[in-house]
């Protein structure tokens, strides 16, 4: 979760900053100041540090911290802000983008008054796989993800998010003549899954990870992820270190609640394709029952068998193994 101060001051010295001259001022406007300040909250750190506590995984940690430091951060590259009509259409009034790099950033705002809802969203410019969308109207602005299908193992699959999301929404009204404090909290939208696996020295000439099971979209407004009934699968990309450990991380939006599921249903999944050196592939999917959540890392640990199969250490992971699996069977997520 990320905390947003939205200050917005009301400025005596009328439409300019700069320039007193007040005749091209409309006299149902005021300017105020939006003062942005972005503290992140992710238990990023907790789980690293509790999951990969011995010495031989200390490089693969490092490096983990290192390959999501850009995606667990306070710092905003860039902001999307939109203020748009309660009454009627929804339609948006007054839009600005802003480059912050920066943990806090002042911008000066021009607004008529009356009352408005406000979205925002940061770290989207320079995210490869999330859009914002729909973005005219309150009620139909969205964050999706680009599902098109990529030649990997014929498989359907995206790739991972490569910035950490932020939204938030807020009620607000602009009054004549008042000093007026906004706080509107923020919320990272996309999450981390990863799987470290131990090889045991078991030759193999390739591995690829992929996990599904995770929302496809986000209204922004309602603050709602959307779930489709045949996710994609999520690229796991290698995160490279210097021991004998291999990880594997995808970034990407979140699971269904736990509360919302059977506590016997598996409510994300990590899907293993190993090929061995006689070129047949095994392929293991491990089922998790434990929700991945917004802002948070959830590290999944293993090691390979004799078949290039994947056992879990955590006994409440649940694996199935296909071994000689072909391209020619069905991928589609059975969550």
């Amino acid at each position: 979760m990320i905390g947003l101060l939205l200050s917005a001051c009301w400025l005596m010295a009328g439409c300019s900053v700069i320039d007193d001259d007040l005749s091209d001022c409309p006299a149902d406007e005021q300017q105020y100041q939006m003062v942005y300040q972005l503290k992140l909250v992710t238990n990023m750190t907790t789980e690293i540090s509790t999951q990969l506590d011995a010495v031989t995984e200390t490089s693969v940690a490092n490096a983990l911290k290192e390959y999501l430091k850009n995606i667990f951060t306070d710092y905003a590259h860039d902001v999307d802000l939109s203020f748009y009509d309660t009454d009627g259409s929804l339609a948006r009034l007054h839009h600005d983008t802003h480059i912050m790099d920066a943990n806090q950033k002042s911008y000066t705002l021009t607004l008529p008054m009356r009352k408005y809802q406000h979205l925002a969203v940061a770290n989207i410019a320079d995210d490869e796989m999330v859009s914002l969308t729909g973005d005219e109207y309150c009620n139909t602005s969205e964050l999706i993800q680009d599902e098109s299908t990529k030649a990997a193992v014929s498989l359907k699959h995206i790739s991972s998010h490569t910035t950490g999301v932020f939204t938030a929404r807020q009620s607000m009204e602009v009054l004549e003549g008042v000093d007026q404090t906004f706080h509107v909290k923020l919320y990272m939208v996309n999450s981390a899954a990863t799987l470290v696996l131990n090889p045991k020295e078991h030759p193999y000439k390739d591995i690829k990870v992929y996990t599904t099971g995770f929302a496809s979209a986000f209204h922004i407004n309602d603050s709602a992820y959307v779930y489709s009934d045949n996710p994609p699968l999520v690229e796991a990309k290698p995160v490279k270190n210097d021991s004998k450990l291999l990880c594997f991380c995808s970034v990407n939006f979140p699971s269904r609640d736990a509360t919302k599921a059977a506590t016997d249903q598996s409510l994300w999944k990590i899907k293993v394709y190993l090929t061995k050196m006689d070129g047949k592939v095994t392929e293991t999917v491990l089922d998790i029952k434990e929700a991945l959540k917004a802002g948070n890392l959830k590290i999944i640990k293993g090691e390979l068998d004799d078949d290039g199969a994947v056992r879990p250490y955590d006994s409440k992971v649940g694996a199935s193994v296909m071994l000689d699996w072909n391209e020619g069977g069905s991928y589609d997520p059975d969550l």
